[in-house]
């Protein structure tokens, strides 16, 4: 399972986009009029713009994106329903609207933000609320994941770390997130639905980050994974350059 240039025949898959009429309540919202939805696309770049204004890795189309198509997967493989898969898509794609208006609280922030444009959008209650229960549980602080979509986001989010997320190569000798990000040639989130086991799977060129550096940034990441595997019934473990480290 290819989780960055791979293909799969789902929700999130290409087709013309059907959207429901704005407002009716109890609308089934499809992942893509959310994706293609103005108002969205706006939250998300202005998000991404902002975090990058204060220093963080990229944040934009190009990770939610990820993050929905990675969640929708693990959901899928663990043996979801295809709606509960694409609440998952939904809440991915939808995470880190926050940003738009404050590094600190986003989380909740986002919450707000997301229950209002899925409630104008005319998205019922119950699956607004698996939304934006996800996006606003910072897992890295307080948070343990309450629902299967939540669980498979924080997967998803914590599993991208890459160099393309890196904004400016030239910085990677001063700041460690980057330089740890860039290091990493190739992220891989394995699901072994027979083995219940999910990996996150690393290339690293250790020429420029060591991987006692990704440990030191990211430990917090890997102890929300594990937590996340857990409550779907599943271990988590972490291999780098062929190496099983956890």
């Amino acid at each position: 399972m290819s989780e960055r240039s791979g293909s799969h025949r789902s929700a999130l898959s290409g087709g013309a986009v059907s959207p429901a009429p704005p407002g009716e309540r109890g609308a089934i919202i499809r992942f893509e009029w959310i994706r293609e939805h103005p108002r969205v696309g706006f939250y998300v770049r202005k998000a991404d713009q902002a975090l990058a204004e204060i220093g963080y890795t990229e944040h934009g189309e190009r990770h939610v994106g990820l993050v929905a198509r990675i969640a929708f997967n693990v959901l899928k493989r663990l043996g979801s329903s295809e709606r509960e898969a694409e609440l998952a898509a939904i809440a991915g794609y939808l995470h880190d609207i926050g940003n738009a208006v404050n590094r600190d609280h986003h989380a909740q922030i986002g919450a707000v933000m997301a229950m209002q444009l899925l409630n104008d959008m005319g998205m019922p209650d119950e699956e607004i609320l698996q939304v934006i229960v996800e996006i606003g549980t910072p897992p890295e602080n307080d948070g343990d994941p309450v629902s299967r979509v939540a669980a498979a986001v924080i997967l998803a989010d914590k599993s991208d770390v890459h160099r393309t997320r890196v904004r400016n190569p030239d910085m990677i000798r001063f700041d460690i997130h980057d330089r740890v990000n860039y290091a990493v040639e190739k992220s891989f989130l394995n699901v072994d639905e027979a083995g219940k086991q999910i990996t996150l799977e690393l290339t690293v060129d250790t020429a420029i980050s060591q991987v006692m550096e990704y440990f030191e940034i990211f430990m917090t990441r890997m102890l929300a994974s594990r937590k996340a595997a857990k409550f779907l019934g599943v271990s988590f473990g972490l291999t780098v350059n062929g190496n099983r480290l956890t």
